[in-house]
């Protein structure tokens, strides 16, 4: 179970209404006081895993509920790395990942829904979402040409259109929650300062040169424009149905037990249980077992 010291550590990053929210209020290198070993903190986030293992078993086999939980953050913020640790103990069969790139022709013919919703969770199942539909508010935001691809209808294109993307998102995320669809957005909140010495490490290391894209030193020069992008996002789409972490990702072993603590408190408050027996179904496994011998 959650703690109550775990609790107030998760309000900490969590947003619940957009209504005054700016993100140079939440420090990229916090790690809420904490001053833990490195082993100390695998052992906390193991017990994190562990305890996600178990409430994923049974909302597996109670079959209701579905959780969408998405990742955004800047190149190097440690999205992999998150997805990587925090889901290792999770079974494969009641978890689905999806990472988003690009879209392709196709996508482009649809809306800018339509590739998400199709790589939504079944109930029952934990969908991971490494890019989401945000990046449609983001990047096509901070390159406009982008949009022009997209191939809608010069009408349909106004000054208003991120407002207007915003709105749809929020509407969106606010049905899949009346539809059993647990809602979880993590932006994983790096600092410029270290996210160039991440990309330095991935030049300087070998074993780290294939990450390394320049690609992402491009994209660096727009950190002004992306910030404010997701300021903005996070302001028109936060709500207690769909709530926003906004996780401290400079210091990679805190990001990880935040995001695990914050899918368990979620998952705890589902009041998950295995499947009831019935005395019909009692009776046929008191038949099964004497047909056993």
């Amino acid at each position: 179970m959650i703690d109550q010291r775990t609790q107030k550590v998760l309000e900490r990053y969590r947003v619940e209404s957009g209504k005054g929210f700016r993100l140079k209020d939440f420090d990229a290198g916090d790690t809420a006081g904490l001053g833990i070993e490195k082993d100390h903190a695998a052992r906390l986030l193991q017990q994190g895993v562990d305890r996600l293992a178990e409430l994923q078993d049974m909302l597996y086999a109670q079959d209701r509920w579905s959780v969408l939980c998405i990742f955004q953050a800047m190149d190097a913020a440690g999205k992999d790395g998150a997805i990587k640790h925090v889901f290792s103990g999770v079974n494969p069969q009641g978890c689905q990942v999806h990472s988003f790139k690009a879209p392709n022709a196709m996508e482009l013919d649809h809306d800018f829904l339509w590739r998400h919703s199709t790589a939504l969770p079944e109930r029952g199942r934990i969908g991971i979402h490494n890019r989401s539909w945000y990046e449609e508010v983001l990047v096509v935001r901070v390159h406009p040409e982008y949009l022009a691809g997209q191939k809608l209808p010069p009408a349909l294109v106004g000054k208003s259109v991120w407002d207007e993307r915003l709105e749809d998102i929020a509407a969106y995320e606010r049905y899949l929650a009346r539809q059993g669809t647990v809602v979880l957005k993590f932006f994983l909140n790096v600092s410029k300062a270290e996210q160039k010495k991440r990309f330095l490490a991935r030049i300087d290391e070998p074993e780290k040169n294939w990450k390394f894209s320049a690609g992402d030193v491009t994209e660096r020069g727009h950190w002004d424009a992306y910030m404010a992008a997701y300021q903005d996002a996070i302001r028109g789409t936060a709500g207690k149905h769909a709530p926003w972490y906004v996780v401290p990702a400079d210091a990679k072993w805190f990001t990880r037990l935040v995001v695990v603590a914050a899918i368990v408190q979620a998952l705890e408050g589902l009041g998950l249980h295995y499947p009831k027996v019935t005395k019909a179904q009692k009776a046929a496994l008191e038949g099964a077992r004497k047909a056993l011998g």
